[in-house]
């Protein structure tokens, strides 16, 4: 059994991280993928809803650029719907393993069926959202009973493709942070008290993120009057209530921002927040988003909303868990008043990462799953 495979794998995108977090942990396990000697190439469609919007944006095309530069050694190329079925024989024939992401049309996962009766690749599902749960009757239009394997990124994911979709060889995959990028910043200066990078999410935390964000601010403000702070908040899709939320809570906000500058932000800034949806409360509970992963990664302090750490991902003491806005109000201020604790907490969570969760783990855990479905 050889060490080394042809690996192709079907993205959305990993050229824009437009409300694409999947972006993030794709680009850095496509580049340790690459670094273990795969030969490895991304498909995406030449043009998709996260690359349109983000070209829209002010810095989208600077983003764009960044992307192509700072991951030059990746190989990603694009297609056409309307791209010839002998065009994709050629492409994949030589492939020992293809991988389809879930935010891909199903009109691709059946292609692909067919092309892996036609040359016997190994083909795996890889998935790291939660329709599986909130939207089934989605899921099904894939056929992931016919495919070789599924990827869940956390146990309750997992459990759900074994339980509610009888599949057997399902194995779980994390995200994890691509610390050839995310990683502190020496010397950098701190402008910013708190930092908190997300979407707004449809309602799916719109309520969170006031409890566990914009009121724990606004009376922490209320409470240190004679010092000068500052909050900032980047990410997309915000509403006009929600964007209203924030100027009075004090907090400015700042748009979309390319994921690529998302160390020099947390590097000038004191502590950042996790904020979950609740989908990863309720029935995806015990997965953490890729944002907890890069914030650890880059040395920041982090404090959490309430969420289960079900598989102990983490150890204690690498963030703070709050249960409440009043907890998160006292572990802010804390962290702010307490610069070496706030170092020490830092510290430990970036050792955390770097034993247990970079991209670099997750590549050598996937070139098991290969060996083992090969075999």
């Amino acid at each position: 059994m050889p060490d080394r495979f042809r690996i192709a794998y079907f993205a959305h995108t990993l050229r824009s991280d437009w409300n694409n977090g999947n972006a993030h942990f794709l680009r850095g396990l496509m580049r340790a993928l690459g670094s273990k000697g795969h030969d490895v190439v991304a498909f995406e469609p030449e043009e998709g809803w996260s690359v349109e919007n983000l070209r829209s944006e002010a810095g989208g095309q600077r983003s764009l650029t960044d992307f192509r530069h700072i991951y030059a050694d990746l190989r990603v190329k694009l297609y056409r719907d309307r791209d010839a079925e002998e065009t994709w024989r050629e492409r994949l024939r030589d492939c020992d393993v293809v991988i389809l992401h879930e935010w891909n049309p199903p009109e691709l996962a059946q292609r692909l069926l067919r092309l892996r009766d036609a040359f016997g690749f190994t083909l795996l599902f890889h998935d790291t959202h939660h329709r599986a749960s909130s939207s089934p009757e989605q899921m099904e239009r894939f056929g992931l009973e016919r495919f070789d394997g599924v990827l869940a990124f956390g146990d309750a994911l997992r459990t759900i493709y074994k339980e509610r979709y009888g599949l057997t060889k399902v194995w779980t995959l994390h995200e994890a942070a691509d610390t050839t990028v995310f990683k502190p910043v020496p010397g950098a200066r701190k402008s910013t008290d708190v930092v908190w990078i997300g979407n707004w999410g449809e309602g799916e935390r719109s309520q969170e993120i006031r409890e566990f964000l914009l009121q724990p601010w606004a009376s922490l403000r209320a409470s240190r009057e004679d010092v000068a702070m500052r909050a900032k908040i980047y990410g997309v899709r915000y509403p006009e209530d929600g964007l209203r939320a924030l100027r009075d809570a004090g907090v400015e906000y700042h748009g979309y921002l390319p994921n690529l500058d998302a160390p020099h932000v947390y590097a000038t800034s004191r502590l950042t927040v996790h904020i979950p949806r609740q989908q990863y409360t309720g029935a995806m509970k015990g997965i953490p988003t890729i944002r907890v992963f890069e914030a650890l990664a880059c040395g920041i302090p982090l404090v959490s909303a309430p969420w289960q750490d079900t598989e102990e991902l983490f150890r204690k003491g690498d963030f703070w868990m709050v249960a409440t806005g009043v907890e998160m109000q006292n572990a802010m201020d804390c962290l702010l008043r307490e610069p070496e604790r706030a170092a020490e907490q830092a510290a430990r969570g970036l050792e955390t990462v770097l034993l247990r969760h970079t991209c670099a783990h997750r590549a050598e855990e996937l070139t098991g799953v290969i060996k083992e479905l090969r075999t």
